[in-house]
């Protein structure tokens, strides 16, 4: 069953921090089975408060998006967007 990651930024804290992040955070993918389906793009907040950006990564079960996410690789590059900013990260699995 398809899982996803939901990533929304709350605040920016360090551009600095997020732009590293930015540029090596897709390094981090090899040899995982993800999908970006969306980063970014135009929102239409529909209830709340409008995040500062969104990103939807799909994978194609809970354990494979747990291993992108618990991964050595991910986690060391993660500690960049930490510092740059307030995210909050969801884990969602499909129907």
């Amino acid at each position: 069953m398809a899982t996803y990651i939901v990533f929304t930024k709350e605040s920016t804290q360090d551009q600095d921090e997020l732009d590293i992040y930015q540029s090596k955070v897709g390094e981090t993918f090899g040899g995982h089975p993800v999908k970006i389906l969306a980063a970014y793009g135009p929102q239409q907040v529909l209830e709340g408060e409008a995040p500062e950006g969104v990103v939807i990564v799909e994978f194609p079960s809970t354990a494979a998006a747990r291993a992108w996410y618990d991964s050595p690789a991910y986690q060391k590059v993660a500690q960049h967007r930490f510092k740059g900013a307030r995210y909050r990260a969801v884990l969602v699995e499909g129907v």
